[in-house]
């Protein structure tokens, strides 16, 4: 019984196209993905990089993937949660969404918005920073913190005055 296991999983499954499309659909159902995201999953379910490519063209034609939206979205998302731009460049980058990071951060993301979250997020962990009874050791833990959140150097400095 195993013997024919292994014979059927050694053996290349003639996989159409339609079956890797409803794959793609399946997975770009639960939230936007990167046309990367997209080639890597389907890549790791064993299809073949032919059939994944044409897949990824016709789910752009359709407008299943859109690298421009998926970053935005992205973007909202890790704003939302107070996150600094220099944080968002790095997720991005990560993501492999880099084309044209910097206007798509302009855009969603000025440099008045960075000021205001950075405020409430050191707002918010105030109590915490409290503790700290050394003025100079609150201001260091607060800067440290803000900073691994990926605020900029100058956002930093001007709050924390």
């Amino acid at each position: 019984m195993t013997e024919d296991r292994r014979q059927i999983n050694s053996k290349p499954a003639k996989i159409s196209h339609q079956q890797v499309m409803n794959t793609a659909v399946r997975i770009l159902t639960h939230r936007d993905h990167s046309e990367y995201e997209l080639r890597q999953k389907l890549r790791q379910r064993g299809f073949t990089s032919k059939v994944i490519d044409a897949v990824v063209v016709e789910c752009e034609r359709f407008g299943y993937i859109d690298d421009k939206r998926t970053a935005r979205i992205y973007i909202l998302q890790l704003k939302r949660k107070c996150f600094g731009k220099r944080y968002i460049q790095q997720a991005l980058k990560k993501k492999r969404l880099s084309g044209a990071i910097e206007k798509i951060l302009s855009e969603n993301y000025p440099g008045a918005a960075e000021y205001e979250h950075a405020g409430r997020l050191l707002e918010k962990k105030m109590k915490t920073f409290e503790r700290v009874a050394d003025l100079k050791k609150r201001r260091e833990k607060m800067y440290r913190f803000l900073y691994s959140r990926g605020f900029g150097a100058a956002v930093i400095r001007d709050l924390i005055k």
